[in-house]
């Protein structure tokens, strides 16, 4: 290969450079060239000027493109990743030979940002608690000045709390002992305390209980039998009352906050106009008698001084199975990722989408958001779903008109989908599509490889070589390229409102 040639002006070298952009495709021409020359065995061409090479090097690191560890003709450039306003490089080594080598130690994430001042990311840490994504412009301009008038009647009503706390343990004669009653007040402030800690941390799942609203539901009422076992349980100790009150009270608010934050997108879902606050006043006054029932029927039988253990036993049954009856019934018209799994499943296995009704009824309650995923993963990171530099560029081509790309983890028996920076809520609707896919594929081949190798005990699964994946991709990118439109419109026939897909795919981006 001729050396290249760079033009420069009489002045100085320096005044090639006259853009931010021109300055940046030199950079990239200067690596990509240095690593086809490192694995040229042809004899090296002479080097250019040092005042360009000592320019590049210097404007490139000012740009924050390149870092020390691409300055090495061993390594490639291979993906750019954003999370979190964070973006990080991957680089790969290559052999000498031009091959890149393989295992988990071939790829290099390397972060293109500088330490985050502490005072900022202290500030960043705070708002991810007290302000709703995308703030400011995700709420109406009231929503400052409200949250500012609500703090502070929670202030003063906190303070007041302690107060007739200590009042009323005094006017019911809780001892004659001066000192005992201001202890009591102390303990019982303290697990109130606690138990608002506790909201306020699971106050910052924010999205989780629109992406998953039956499942949280139905998590918080676990969570609030558990607190009520929790308290019948200072009884039988009653020198540890204080932690076992704390964390009764912690289990019983994060259940409050849970029920408080799905009650309106369940009351939503009634609504068929707008009458979303008659539906809520009614729903709550309905709550409201029942609870008075309840109130007055565990009265009389505490005058029967019953069994402690075969009560709560009976009632918490009865708690737990109404609750889980509760959250089936509701219909809802979004697609989450168990609702979304149930009509993909359906689509693939017999070619219709399943109805409002039926979908909801087959999603899995029990499917609680911080369990691991599943074997599909949406908006994965980079370093996730790709054992070597390799298998990446065998399978990028095939996604270079889309705005996401899916692939299969062998190591991890995993199909990860993973979404490039100007993805919109029908590129990740349709990622999602093509996991399943791809994922259905597969399994169909597994189970295709087990019956005609019989001597194979309980048809276990068959890794994968890097031919039979591209092979299973290609193959679904045929699929979805087909069926995808099929798909949504038979959705749409179904009822499901597809522009408001609630797949809470993770925050990686590729660009």
């Amino acid at each position: 290969m001729a050396p290249i040639k760079l033009k420069q002006a009489p002045n100085s070298a320096a005044q090639t450079l006259t853009t931010s952009q021109d300055a940046r495709l030199l950079v990239r021409e200067t690596i990509r060239i240095s690593a086809n020359l490192a694995s040229s065995s042809s004899p090296s061409p002479p080097s250019a000027p040092s005042s360009v090479s000592s320019l590049v090097t210097s404007e490139a690191r000012n740009l924050g493109f390149v870092e020390e560890q691409f300055i090495d003709s061993s390594l490639r450039l291979i993906c750019c990743e954003e999370i979190d306003g964070r973006r990080w490089k991957y680089v790969a080594e290559n052999d000498g030979s031009g091959r890149f080598k393989k295992g988990r130690g071939s790829i290099r994430a390397v972060s293109l940002q500088t330490p985050q001042d502490p005072v900022d990311e202290l500030m960043s840490f705070i708002r991810s608690y007290v302000v709703p994504e995308g703030f400011p412009d995700t709420v109406s301009p009231s929503y400052v000045p409200y949250m500012s008038w609500r703090a502070l009647k929670h202030f003063f009503g906190g303070a007041m709390g302690v107060f007739t706390t200590q009042t009323l343990l005094n006017s019911v004669g809780v001892s004659r002992n001066r000192a005992m009653p201001g202890a009591v007040a102390i303990n019982w402030i303290l697990k109130d305390g606690a138990g608002r800690v506790g909201k306020m941390l699971f106050s910052r799942q924010g999205k989780k209980f629109d992406y998953d609203l039956k499942q949280l539901r139905f998590a918080g009422d676990l969570l609030m039998e558990l607190g009520a076992g929790v308290e019948l349980a200072t009884a039988a100790v009653p020198h540890l009352f204080l932690p076992l009150a704390c964390a009764a009270n912690v289990a019983k608010n994060v259940g409050a906050v849970t029920s408080t934050s799905t009650r309106t997108p369940i009351y939503k879902a009634f609504a068929k106009g707008e009458n979303i606050g008659d539906v809520t006043a009614k729903g709550e006054c309905v709550g409201n008698i029942a609870d008075l029932l309840g109130t007055s029927l565990s009265i009389m039988m505490s005058k029967r001084n019953p069994s402690l253990v075969a009560t709560f036993a009976l009632l918490s049954c009865g708690y737990l199975f109404s609750s889980y009856q509760e959250v089936r019934s509701v219909v809802l018209h979004t697609l989450n990722r168990a609702r979304f799994t149930v009509a993909v499943e359906s689509f693939l296995k017999t070619g219709r989408v399943p109805s409002l009704q039926e979908g909801n009824m087959k999603e899995s309650i029990f499917n609680f958001p911080w369990l691991k995923d599943g074997p599909i993963v949406i908006g994965s990171r980079f370093k996730d779903a790709f054992q070597d530099p390799g298998s990446y560029l065998s399978i990028e081509p095939l996604f270079e008109k889309e705005r996401y790309l899916v692939t299969y983890n062998p190591s991890k028996g995993k199909v990860f989908a993973l979404l490039r920076d100007q993805a919109k809520s029908d590129d990740i609707l349709k990622a999602a599509f093509h996991a399943h896919v791809l994922l259905h594929c597969i399994r169909s081949w597994n189970k295709n490889q087990s019956f005609s190798r019989k001597h194979q005990e309980h048809g276990s699964n068959f890794m994968p070589t890097t031919t039979d994946l591209e092979a299973h991709i290609a193959e679904s990118c045929k699929m979805v390229s087909i069926s995808y439109g099929i798909f949504k419109s038979k959705a749409v026939e179904q009822g499901w409102a597809m522009s408001e897909s609630l797949l809470n795919p993770g925050r990686a981006r590729l660009y």
